[in-house]
């Protein structure tokens, strides 16, 4: 029995890359991001949707794209992993595709050290780059954006 894997796919300089559909809770337009001092540079900011601060990822860097100013028809991505909820900087949102578990191809079969993606997906327009977004910030950026996180709670405690 085939499975079908749902997945959104988005644009980075007219590449393709994809999350699972599971990983997302919504999609929204870019909005204000206010910078996270001591933040990995990864890390552009934070944004504060409904109450909730969440970090917003250039996910450029990590695929060794140029480097642009947020343009007001970008859009994040609201993603969730077993750590937390961030925001995924993209081009524009495509489309919720869904495809045959078999027609993706794990990480490692392309090479091994492939880090930051799960798989590749083949499609009519080319190849699609699937995200790990577990394994997206490495344990060092991961606790420097906790302790950056933390810095900025106390000091919204000390100023409330």
């Amino acid at each position: 029995m085939n499975r079908l894997r749902k997945l959104v796919t988005f644009s980075l300089d007219n590449r393709k890359f994809a999350l699972y559909v599971s990983a997302v809770q919504r999609i929204i337009r870019v909005v204000e991001v206010t910078a996270l001092p001591k933040a990995p540079e990864i890390i552009v900011g934070i944004i504060n949707l409904q109450g909730t601060v969440i970090p917003v990822f250039d996910i450029r860097m990590r695929f060794r794209l140029p480097a642009r100013e947020v343009q007001l028809s970008d859009e994040l991505i609201i993603a969730s992993t077993t750590k937390r909820t961030v925001a995924l900087i993209a081009d524009s949102v495509n489309d919720v595709i869904e495809i045959p578990e078999e027609k993706i191809i794990a990480a490692e079969q392309i090479l091994p050290e492939l880090e930051y993606v799960e798989g590749v997906m083949k499609t009519e327009g080319g190849m699609v780059l699937i995200h790990d977004l577990e394994r997206f910030l490495s344990l060092p950026e991961e606790t420097a954006l906790d302790e950056a996180l933390e810095a900025l709670n106390r000091d919204e405690r000390k100023d409330g």
